[in-house]
């Protein structure tokens, strides 16, 4: 086996325990990173109801072809 072949042949590990390393310390500390499960689905608040007075604020809105009407208000 020529030099040349035996160098490159050492260059590959060297570059193939590197990966593998650097694979395992990626996972390893990516594990550690995140919260313990169980993971659940967290609950959502009721929708908050429409104020008063909200017909007659929106009875201006004009409804398209399938009915619906889009009308803006703000509270505080």
């Amino acid at each position: 086996m020529s030099g040349r072949r035996r160098l490159w042949r050492r260059v590959l590990l060297v570059w193939a325990a590197l990966v593998v390393a650097a694979g395992g310390l990626t996972l390893r500390l990516q594990d550690s990173d995140e919260p313990s499960g169980p993971y659940v689905w967290e609950r959502a608040t009721p929708t908050p109801s429409l104020p008063e007075g909200w017909q007659t604020a929106c009875s201006r809105s004009s409804p398209d072809e399938k009915g619906r009407t889009l009308c803006f208000f703000r509270t505080r």
